[in-house]
């Protein structure tokens, strides 16, 4: 993305963008924070959700994988952000935000008993959303061939099986 194309498709002088936002820098932390919160309208829906822990998890894991679908740009700058320092920190700053919800979730489910209380809440949201983020990644990968639609929606059920069933399982 550079500040030209930007500007090219908003119809506007370059300049304009430099005045109104700054750099590239901060173009992509503009874009990158708008998008974050495109995402979290997805997925806060879920965690306010009726249900238990495990089932506002489930809502939450199909709001993110319907925002990686429904607006596959912004998915992918969140998932894999540009090189610029600042945009990555404000980044990972958005994403540690939203990950402390699921946290919470699971918290909840220990707390309940509906999920394993061997799960450390962090360790398993750091999994599952860098697992996701792998799963969703088929769709972009230049060293694979494209994922079809049908296969990405049997990879994210087969995902959402191995999540449900690890954290509701005994370990003994």
């Amino acid at each position: 993305m550079t500040l030209e194309a930007v500007a090219e498709r908003a119809d506007v002088a370059v300049q304009t963008i430099y005045n109104r936002i700054g750099g590239r820098s901060a173009l992509l932390m503009a874009v990158a924070e708008r998008a974050f919160e495109e995402n979290k309208a997805y997925m806060d829906a879920a965690y306010a959700a009726a249900g238990t822990p495990l089932e506002r998890l489930q809502m939450a894991a199909k709001g993110y994988f319907r925002f990686a679908f429904e607006r596959p740009n912004e998915f992918r700058l969140l998932a894999d952000p540009p090189n610029e320092p600042e945009a990555l920190s404000r980044v990972s700053e958005l994403v540690r935000h939203q990950n402390s919800k699921m946290e919470a979730a699971i918290a909840d489910g220990i707390s309940d008993g509906s999920i394993d209380p061997t799960v450390d809440p962090y360790l398993a949201t750091t999994s599952m959303w860098a697992a996701a983020n792998g799963v969703l990644s088929l769709m972009w990968r230049a060293d694979s061939a494209p994922t079809s639609p049908e296969l990405m929606e049997r990879l994210l059920a087969q995902w959402m099986t191995i999540v449900v069933r690890g954290l509701t399982t005994q370990r003994r």
